[in-house]
């Protein structure tokens, strides 16, 4: 008998420590502390195989993490346990939503919740997170489920804070300030109910409200690392948003960064995090030097290949960039994002420009353009970025391979550039084919061309130079017709602005009248006539239309 009491208390002993060792670890993923969590809730499955809870925990840190293949291997363990393993039917779920299929994903969050009692609301939320969670986040399905626990048990926080971040996904403001309240005030400790109050109003552009709230939290815990994570994604949107007080706002955010990184930890997966946010400062010295990092501490991760790629372009180095680059994208299993393939298509762009920087490699050129066009199909708005990248090729006199990257851009009519983006395509088009070794315009292009243009004066009628570069273009095709009717939009238009309009655009009517009375002369001699004595009145000593007026009479 004492032998079994000895038992038992040892016994009693270890699933206290369990316990304590599975909460901690909770605490431990809520702080992003992922390794510490790891580490904690192996230690649990080690002294308790049977502990399901500990591997779903488990299993989850690593999709989070994007190690699918450890996540499966503890979940499929977790089921085989005897508390909590259940729980793990909700991870393979995930998995199945990642898998985009939805019925398997259902079937098994049913198993998960069958027959639970009534105010259990464990199995909800982690159905709930997993739609969230999910590869392509499913708000609506999120807010059904946990709107279900709500009404069984209205004072669980950790249901309040699930439906404060469904809400929040689904761009339900007054719901998710709501529920957060509610997590808060159902459980003080709940820091992350607190500070996403202050996500919200970051959200709201309310930045200096934002800091305000954040740094209540910090009064409560001055070492919870996400809130520092905030204050830097605050901060960085503050100085996009409020342009003069970018340099000040960025240095401020990549400092809080840094103190977040401290207080969570250096593993890969949060360096890599970082390594985000640094492409979001556009911080590439510090990128290499992240990568560069990680590559020591886990040189077969192939995820460090993008960020030795994206900040070995931005920092000059083209042939460092594609060999990552190419590495990265050529293997199917990585999961694979439209700025990969924009970065490889800059890449082999900037390795095809001739050293006097006069030509682009032609093969070189077509593979980059094929690899943004991925990008853009994988996500439209991705046609945002190529404005800058067209303009340098343009201003560098690039013009075929500025043609070819503004002729992607406006595949996308809703995007923010979609105008100019157009302008500039005409433009290139033109000049390329006004180049001295040019025998004879490309037909095609110039249609593209006036296209473009045409796009322009559709969205912009009052856009001059529109008018001015179709016309130019409808002469280097030959269309005539087409030609004086843009050169007299283009005058109509900058008469209606004003006679110091004119006055600064006199070279340009000269131009427009003159190729207008050209067109003219054979088969209207009178308003030949008419647009020579315009030109005329402009400047009276123009030789062509002096001339040309002789020989009219």
């Amino acid at each position: 008998m004492k032998r079994f009491k000895i038992f038992s208390l040892a016994l009693i002993a270890t699933t206290v420590a369990n316990a304590q060792d599975l909460e901690q670890a909770k605490k431990a993923i809520d702080a992003e502390q992922f390794e510490k969590a790891k580490s904690l809730l192996k230690s649990v499955i080690q002294a308790k195989p049977g502990n399901g809870r500990a591997a779903f925990l488990l299993g989850n840190i690593y999709l989070k993490q994007n190690i699918a293949d450890s996540a499966t291997i503890y979940f499929q363990k977790g089921l085989t346990g005897t508390e909590g393993a259940k729980l793990n039917n909700i991870g393979l779920g995930q998995m199945d939503l990642d898998a985009n299929n939805k019925a398997a994903a259902k079937a098994k969050f049913d198993l998960a919740t069958k027959d639970l009692k009534k105010k259990d609301t464990e199995e909800y939320v982690a159905v709930a997170r997993a739609y969230m969670n999910a590869d392509k986040p499913d708000y609506a399905a999120a807010i059904a489920v946990l709107t279900k626990a709500a009404t069984a048990n209205p004072t669980d926080a950790q249901v309040q804070l699930a439906l404060g971040d469904a809400y929040y996904g689904d761009k339900k403001q007054n719901e998710a300030y709501v529920a957060y309240r509610n997590a808060y005030q159902a459980d003080s400790s709940l820091l992350r109910a607190k500070m996403q109050l202050g996500v919200l109003l970051k959200g709201a552009k309310a930045y200096t409200e934002a800091v305000k709230a954040y740094n209540e939290v910090i009064a409560i815990n001055p070492n919870y690392g996400p809130v520092y994570r905030e204050l830097a994604e605050t901060y960085y949107l503050w100085g996009n948003n409020v342009p003069t007080t970018y340099n000040e706002n960025i240095q401020k955010a990549l400092g809080f960064y840094e103190k977040y990184m401290s207080l969570t930890d250096y593993s890969v997966t949060s360096r890599m995090r970082h390594a985000d946010f640094l492409i979001l400062a556009k911080d590439y010295k510090a990128l290499e030097v992240e990568a560069n990092k990680m590559k020591e501490i886990d040189g077969v991760n192939p995820r460090i290949l993008r960020y030795l790629g994206y900040s070995a372009y931005e920092n000059g180095n083209a042939d460092a960039a594609l060999e990552a680059l190419q590495k990265f994208t050529s293997n199917p299993t990585n999961k694979i994002i439209p700025r990969d393939y924009l970065y490889l298509g800059q890449a082999k762009i900037k390795k095809g420009i001739s050293v006097d920087g006069k030509t682009v490699d032609a093969t070189l050129l077509a593979s980059a353009v094929e690899d943004i066009k991925k990008a853009v199909e994988m996500e439209p708005l991705a046609a945002n970025e190529l404005n800058e990248l067209g303009k340098k090729l343009y201003d560098q006199k690039l013009f075929g391979a500025a043609a070819a990257v503004f002729e992607i851009a406006v595949t996308v009519p809703t995007s923010k550039n979609y105008l100019i983006d157009n302008f500039y395509l005409g433009n290139a088009i033109y000049y390329d084919n006004t180049r001295k070794d040019v025998v004879k315009a490309d037909p095609i292009a110039l249609q593209k061309a006036d296209t473009a243009f045409g796009n322009v004066i559709t969205a912009s009628p009052t856009t001059a130079d529109a008018y001015l570069f179709r016309a130019r273009t409808n002469r280097l095709a030959e269309n005539d017709e087409a030609m004086a009717n843009n050169y007299q939009l283009y005058v109509d238009t900058v008469t209606a602005k004003g006679e110091a309009e004119v006055t600064k655009n006199k070279a340009k009517f000269i131009e427009a009248y003159n190729n207008m009375a050209a067109h003219y002369a054979n088969t209207d001699k009178a308003k030949a006539k008419e647009m020579f004595n315009k030109t005329l009145a402009l400047d009276p000593t123009n030789s062509y239309a002096m001339e040309s007026l002789k020989l009219l009479k």
